[in-house]
């Protein structure tokens, strides 16, 4: 508190610092949070899914260590002990939509999920999202069963600590890790299904399933509105999914599908085989062209396609960027590569698998230099090693 004199613009007097009033809370916030889980019944719903997690039914419920967590992560929380520091604020206690919910308590029912459990909890928000879906508003409910389906798969690695974490392990950069594995609806951002993989574990291995349970988490609504419009829902995976299983399961399932493409010698020469003027501007990109090449992967589905897209940059734009290291080996480099006067400017080129679909060019996606994929990560330790050093080592290619 300031004691002020009566002359303005003066200030004098003792700051008094004292206990916290414990009417206030600095998570006001979650009265929001609070009230959506009740419209959406997503204690309840996790609960169904999620079933008992141990023989006496008192106490807290899978469902609510689950929310309990998530409600700490958005309070600012970031570990385990912080569900203590929520627990000790009283005010916040009365608006957090479970009240009461200790570390210790959370951190033992934790550990008796089961990996029938963690299904279970995709059912039951799989339940909210569809719940969800119902209470939008008309306009928007209209615009998401009109508008495009994307699912969209993606692995990070999670730097953590302590060697006695359970689940995890070192990546090839010595980081003690874990590899959350998820499959997103892209348009609303809303995961529909995800594995938790040690850092050593390539998601290649359980991808398949993970797009098979993330389709079935879809809203039944949204499905059949892209049914209605005739449009197909569509897959989109980086270079880290570079394998036919992926792309025939996704043409099993009627889907449209973007896997980005690895550089081998292959597609080198697919790249060297694209004439001149079969380049086109991309829509919505500033200096970059896209071309479709026949070139088809062995045992891929039929009608897929290879689509490069290319980036003309200022060369003093690229100086500016931090060096990479030279590899050890040059990678490939297709039939004609050498500089052809073009007045002092660098094209970069990236390589994506798809269906044939020439429009299916999305602004924005990949806006790195170096790498010939998609979007590719900014942190790359779930890539194996040897395909980080040809990813970090590749050269500009001059056309």
């Amino acid at each position: 508190m300031v004691m002020t004199s009566g002359t303005p613009g003066r200030t004098r007097g003792k700051i008094r610092i004292g206990t916290a009033d414990p009417s206030l809370t600095a998570a006001g916030g979650m009265l929001a949070v609070t009230e959506l889980c009740g419209k959406l019944g997503l204690i309840e719903a996790l609960d169904a899914g999620i079933g008992p997690v141990k023989q006496r039914r008192r106490g807290f419920t899978g469902g609510q260590v689950l929310t309990g967590m998530a409600a700490a992560q958005l309070a600012g929380e970031d570990f385990l002990v912080g569900l203590d520091r929520l627990r000790a604020d009283e005010a916040g206690q009365q608006v957090t939509p479970v009240p009461g919910l200790a570390t210790s308590t959370a951190t033992g029912l934790a550990r008796r999920f089961t990996a029938r459990h963690w299904r279970g909890a995709e059912t039951g928000l799989a339940a909210a999202t569809a719940r969800m879906a119902g209470l939008l508003p008309a306009e928007r409910a209209a615009e998401l069963a009109e508008g495009p389906v994307t699912i969209d798969i993606d692995a990070t690695g999670v730097e953590v600590y302590g060697s006695k974490k359970r689940g995890v392990a070192c990546t090839y950069q010595g980081q003690r890790a874990g590899r959350p594995h998820v499959a997103a609806w892209a348009e609303t951002e809303i995961p529909l299904a995800a594995d938790l993989l040690a850092g050593d574990q390539d998601p290649r291995s359980s991808v398949v399933a993970l797009l098979g349970r993330a389709l079935a988490a879809l809203p039944q609504a949204v499905r059949e509105g892209a049914a209605a419009a005739g449009r197909k829902i569509a897959l989109r995976a980086d270079a880290g999914y570079f394998a036919g299983d992926l792309a025939r399961a996704a043409a099993a399932a009627d889907m449209a599908f973007a896997i980005g493409a690895k550089r081998i010698t292959s597609m080198w020469r697919a790249l060297a085989g694209i004439a001149e003027d079969a380049w086109r501007d991309a829509t919505g990109m500033e200096n970059a062209q896209v071309a479709v090449s026949p070139y088809r992967p062995a045992e891929w589905p039929g009608g897929t396609v290879l689509l490069v897209r290319r980036v003309k940059l200022d060369p003093e734009q690229g100086l500016r960027r931090p060096p990479v290291a030279a590899p050890p080996h040059p990678a490939p480099r297709p039939a004609g590569a050498a500089d052809a006067g073009t007045g002092g400017r660098t094209r970069h080129l990236r390589l994506q698998l798809h269906p044939h679909q020439h429009r299916r060019v999305h602004p924005g996606q990949g806006r790195g230099v170096r790498a010939l994929v998609p979007a590719p990560h900014q942190h790359r330790e779930h890539l194996p090693r040897q395909q980080a050093r040809r990813r970090a080592a590749a050269p500009a290619l001059r056309l």
